[in-house]
């Protein structure tokens, strides 16, 4: 077989398994990334294994989401994360350095290594031929240990990119695009290969962009080839040992082809609340916007904000409207100050906020009651940006630049001419003295603050459950839904207890106290359930409050495996009229006892009779449920090898 990109990268990394879509494999890990978000829980769960140090090519920690420090709170996870790095011989990015997946992008990504990261956009470095994937923190954690990561083999759709870009489009514009033609769950258990002569059109961080938000999709990655481009980046960034030419073979074979005229593609946005709502931005026009945002890992590279600085230069932006500016890096700041490029910024009015994700999660910069925001990030999802009520929209640096001049979006043909899309200069200047790499030093003391505590302990699966409905969710229910972001919530991250208190608390307020009277219950979901972030606390949290199964349409690919890894059972509804007939309040009896990997099961409702379930839980994954997560499963093995 004529093999694609894909298959070549997971070939060269297979331990086990077949390379046949849908079937489970294990693949060899080069690289991790953590963000403090997630990676404070990751870091425990790497402790609770208690090995010497970290065994892959590379591990870093960033720190680029709870950079509020409002309290000791986050400051505490800050210094536990740098002494566990020194510890284990994980990389350190200090807060303010930048946005872990632009960072990971300009100094450690590389063609043909595998990556994961507890992040649901480590697949931005897709954009430089980088297998990578966002997982659940344990799944890193055990990455970190050297142990294979299982997935599913995905299908491989070949996006065909033709023609070059014209007007005022940009990448941005290009994933938009495709999202309107997929939807959020088109990707869902496959990887989208980019290939043809358009990809030639395409800088690196033009890449990284579609890659990242290949997130959107469900994807399990995005992935572009590593050509004369990749090189000139590499170069750029002072790492030209790190280039590997990769691409496809000639006449590879794919599972699907979509095809993508790049001169077609129009300045786009994506509509409140979902990021697959894409409509020209000509047909916005006139609407109102009380706000501008630009940053974020899609959207926050050099070439993003210097083509920002050109449309504002010498302009000032709307009285009514606010712009608030996140470069992704250390390297893009002072990129931009040595330009002059900073100035035309300042003047213009923006506000220019920290090197971190910011208000891409509802850290600072909540839009105003009942406001439209536009915003160059990658979700749009209801409540997202602190503010519940508020219109957030997703649109290019271009359009967003405009938008900010005029308070409002317009039609692009007003815009005048196109600027050039940046290029890199051949050499940046290097940040790589703002990380802390690890020394040969294994005896360094691990501070922890008050808030970082102990995992809870969890209870096997029970053989007979009686469960009662908890809460009923509807489709496409994000991780946002089940445990919101911003700063109020994020900084409990490394407290189970205290983070629990707000699962589901903007969709319905009594659902903890609910849980907690039940003792253990099951939650019913719609179709994609668990969308969005890979925030592992969406299962962990539930869990801590009982839950122990998850009934669905259909999930989203990181959220299911975290339920697996915290005992939850995940169940999907063989008949989705059943979906309709349940309601909160019922009770479900079962015997977990008689659950056999891949088939299907009979749950007894009470008051309504029998209903017919099916999972796509391998042994292994049942096992991992039956002994109430992996990590029991962990201790209990090494506890056998003692």
């Amino acid at each position: 077989m004529r093999m694609n990109l894909t298959r070549k990268i997971i070939e060269e990394h297979l331990v086990s398994g077949s390379m046949k879509p849908g079937e489970e494999i294990q693949i060899r890990i080069d690289q991790t990334l953590t963000q403090d978000a997630t990676g404070t829980m990751a870091c425990l769960q790497w402790e609770a294994m208690d090995l010497p140090r970290v065994k892959t090519e590379l591990s870093v920690s960033y720190v680029d989401h709870n950079t509020l420090q409002m309290g000791f709170r986050n400051a505490d996870d800050h210094r536990y994360l740098r002494t566990v790095a020194a510890r284990y011989g994980m990389v350190f990015s200090p807060p303010g350095t930048g946005i872990c997946h632009q960072l990971h992008l300009e100094n450690f990504a590389a063609p043909g290594k595998t990556l994961i990261g507890s992040d649901s956009h480590t697949p931005t470095a897709g954009g430089l031929g980088s297998l990578a994937m966002g997982a659940g923190g344990l799944s890193v954690a055990l990455s970190m240990a050297g142990e294979p990561y299982s997935l599913y083999m995905p299908e491989v759709i070949k996006v065909y990119l033709d023609g070059s870009l014209a007007g005022h489009a940009g990448a941005k514009d290009i994933i938009l695009h495709i999202l309107m033609k997929l939807s959020v769950k088109g990707g869902t258990g496959k990887v989208l290969e980019y290939t043809g002569p358009g990809v030639a059109d395409l800088s690196v961080p033009e890449r990284a962009t579609i890659a990242n938000m290949g997130a959107e999709l469900g994807a399990t990655t995005s992935l572009f080839p590593a050509d004369e481009i990749t090189r000139n980046f590499l170069s750029s960034m002072q790492r030209i040992s790190d280039f590997r030419e990769l691409g496809p073979d000639q006449d590879a074979v794919y599972d699907e082809e979509l095809y993508v005229d790049l001169s077609m593609i129009e300045p786009m946005a994506a509509r409140p609340h979902m990021p697959d709502l894409g409509v020209p931005v000509r047909d916005l026009a006139g609407t109102g916007v009380d706000q501008v945002a630009i940053g974020s890992c899609t959207n926050s590279s050099y070439a993003d904000l210097k083509i920002t600085a050109r449309i504002l230069e010498g302009r000032k932006i709307s009285r009514n409207t606010d712009l608030l500016i996140s470069p992704g890096s250390k390297q893009v700041l002072k990129m931009l100050a040595e330009e002059g490029m900073l100035t035309s910024l300042l003047d213009s009015g923006a506000r220019i906020l920290e090197c971190a994700c910011g208000p891409c999660i509802g850290m600072g910069g909540s839009p105003v009651s009942g406001g439209v925001s536009a915003r160059t990030f990658n979700r749009n999802f209801e409540g997202r940006s602190g503010t519940q009520d508020a219109g957030v929209y997703l649109v290019s640096p271009v359009t967003a630049a405009h938008i900010a001049l005029e308070g409002a979006f317009s039609s692009p043909e007003k815009w005048g001419e196109p600027m050039p899309r940046p290029e890199l200069p051949p050499r940046v200047p290097s940040i790589r003295e703002q990380f802390i790499f690890p020394e040969d030093v294994d005896a360094r003391e691990i501070y922890r603050g008050p808030n970082i505590v102990p995992l809870p302990d969890f209870e096997p699966l029970p053989d007979k459950l009686e469960l009662p409905v908890v809460i009923k969710c509807g489709d496409n229910i994000s991780t946002d839904h089940i445990l919101p972001g911003g700063a109020q919530v994020t900084a409990f991250r490394s407290n189970i207890p205290a983070i629990s208190r707000y699962i589901f608390s903007r969709l319905d307020p009594e659902f903890v106290s609910r849980a907690q009277q039940a003792g253990q219950g099951l939650i019913l979901g719609g179709d994609n359930y668990g969308q969005g972030s890979s925030r592992e606390h969406a299962a962990l949290a539930p869990r801590y409050l009982g839950i122990r199964v998850v009934l669905v349409k259909s999930f989203a690919r990181i959220h299911r495996a975290n339920l697996v890894n915290f005992g939850i059972l995940p169940l999907v509804l063989s008949d989705i009229r059943d979906y309709h007939r349940l309601e909160q309040g019922m009770f479900i009896r079962f015997n977990s006892a008689d659950l056999i990997p891949g088939a299907e099961s009979a749950l007894e409702v009470k008051g309504l009779g029998e209903i017919s379930v099916r999972n796509d839980l391998t042994r292994a994954d049942l096992e991992i449920i039956k002994y109430g997560g992996l990590l029991n499963l962990v201790r209990e093995k090494k506890k056998e090898d003692a």
